[in-house]
């Protein structure tokens, strides 16, 4: 990877991580047109600069992280199936990984989806995250779960999750982005932790590129998040929905072109 390269997949990753149309399938399209080879590295950038765009989330709600104790159990409680689900279905959701066509199928059913959620979900009685139940925390975490097939959407999984426990856009669009903190967190470590297991170790210009690409994330997702929740208080999901299905659309001609497709 080069520097043009690393900042190509921050700005995406920073665009795309909490906006409901799946960074992992634009990460496919992006890293396949810069002809980016998949390797450990690659595979550690694309997870780890997930960093940059966690702080992100707690530099804009730096009050809310710290209002209370009941704000960190229902975050405990929602994150709870995330790593329940992980460690069952670890080797199945590594084959899924490999699968370009699976994250393609994913983004088009998710789409179809999001063009109706508006219409399904319009009568929210839970207006913010502090009114929220455990039990719908808890459902929440269960929906999050189905971005563990790649094309899903974590944001988006999470936020119609949200919606359909009659929370407001707004509040599950929030959720969503608190709930990414403990979730990526995790996988980061992870990431980190299995990167050293199998005796990999960073050289000093990877390091670099990591905080160059966590850097970018920060600034994109910062802005990425202002413009969303503001756009779908007022307008919905129904572009999103659309969107989805035209990026999936093209991974599926890139597929059917014989364009070989890799997941970093």
């Amino acid at each position: 990877m080069n520097i043009f390269q690393v900042i190509i997949l921050a700005i995406i990753e920073g665009l795309t991580e909490f906006l409901p149309v799946s960074s992992t399938g634009h990460m496919i399209i992006g890293s396949s047109l810069m002809g980016i080879q998949s390797n450990e590295f690659v595979k550690l950038f694309t997870v780890v600069i997930q960093l940059g765009t966690i702080l992100s989330v707690v530099v804009l709600y730096f009050k809310r992280f710290f209002q209370s104790f009941d704000f960190y159990f229902k975050l405990l409680v929602a994150f709870i199936p995330a790593i329940v689900f992980g460690v069952l279905l670890s080797d199945t959701i590594d084959e899924l990984l490999e699968s370009p066509l699976a994250v393609a199928i994913s983004l088009v059913l998710g789409g179809i989806i999001l063009l109706y959620a508006d219409k399904w979900f319009n009568k929210p009685e839970v207006e913010t995250t502090e009114e929220m139940s455990y039990g719908t925390a808890f459902k929440i975490g269960l929906f999050q779960c189905l971005a563990m097939i790649p094309g899903v959407s974590r944001s988006g999984a999470s936020i119609v999750g949200g919606m359909s426990q009659k929370l407001s856009r707004k509040a599950a669009a929030e959720f969503s982005f608190f709930l990414a903190v403990p979730t990526m967190l995790g996988a980061t470590v992870k990431k980190i932790y299995d990167f050293y297991k199998h005796g990999y170790k960073f050289s000093g210009d990877e390091l670099n590129l990591l905080l160059l690409g966590n850097v970018i994330g920060f600034i994109v997702a910062i802005i990425a998040i202002k413009s969303f929740i503001g756009y779908v208080t007022k307008h919905g999901f129904r572009a999103f929905g659309w969107y989805r299905i035209v990026v999936g659309g093209i991974i599926l001609i890139l597929l059917l072109a014989g364009k070989d497709l890799q997941i970093v």
